[in-house]
């Protein structure tokens, strides 16, 4: 598991470098002191966890989220319990309070072991180069969604649709339904043909979501997502649809 901690003290990146030391299938990737060179660092090498402070000189912990298109679980270190509701809106696997208990610390780690899947290997096992920026994101790659002022950092295999609402793309995962400024092609671009389907032009959907099959007019499909919506698949889809589905 590679972990890369940023922070702005010097001494909290030691100790915590030091309580990671008890754990051997942990790698310290790197430092970083602020959110520009945690960007930096990010882009040159995939990570497995952030290690992440709240309040660092220049931009926070939660500005850095807010920035990155996709980003590895996070669990936020701070010396104040007053943004914890808050870390966890953003999904946040923990939120440790300095200084960071051991046993804590550990419980976090045990949180990113149990989201990583038995034949994937982790970061520090194969470290594999940095996708370019058309690389498809994968079922278990996170992103920070920010509607208003409510935001989230939620799993892409956890989003079951994506619909088109005028000019904004509506995110359908759990009860929640924000809206991001991004269209359904520049998404299409970045999500997984394997999992997200297009199946019209006003809807993508999650393969991994669907609960129903029925014909419907002119020889198209007409599917039920968990979660109760309903999407019709456009004549076209319908035959791909098939196509993709069957032996």
């Amino acid at each position: 598991m590679k972990v890369l901690i940023v922070d702005d003290s010097r001494l909290a990146r030691a100790e915590l470098r030091r309580l990671l030391e008890a754990h051997p299938d942990v790698e310290v990737a790197g430092e970083a002191r602020n959110a520009e060179e945690a960007r930096a660092q990010l882009a040159a090498q995939p990570v497995d966890l952030l290690l992440l402070d709240i309040h660092m000189p220049g931009e926070t912990g939660f500005e850095l989220l807010a920035s990155l298109e996709a980003a590895p679980p996070v669990v936020f270190t701070t010396a104040y319990d007053a943004h914890a509701l808050r870390a966890f809106e953003v999904n946040a696997l923990d939120y440790l309070l300095k200084p960071v208990q051991e046993a804590r610390l550990g419980a976090a780690l045990d949180k990113v072991r149990a989201q990583q899947p038995a034949d994937a290997p982790s970061a520090a096992v194969e470290a594999a180069p940095v996708p370019a920026p058309a690389t498809p994101l994968t079922a278990q790659d996170q992103v920070f969604v920010k509607d208003g002022e409510r935001c989230w950092f939620v799993r892409l295999g956890e989003v079951r649709l994506f619909e088109i609402n005028g000019s904004y793309t509506q995110i359908y995962f759990e009860q929640h339904r924000p809206l991001i400024p991004r269209t359904l092609s520049q998404l299409e671009a970045r999500l997984d043909p394997k999992l997200f389907f297009r199946a019209n032009r006003q809807q993508i959907i999650n393969l991994n979501f669907v609960e129903g099959v029925e014909p419907w007019f002119s020889h198209s499909l007409r599917l039920t997502l968990r979660g109760g919506e309903v999407v019709e698949v456009s004549r076209q889809q319908s035959v791909r649809f098939r196509e993709l589905l069957s032996l």
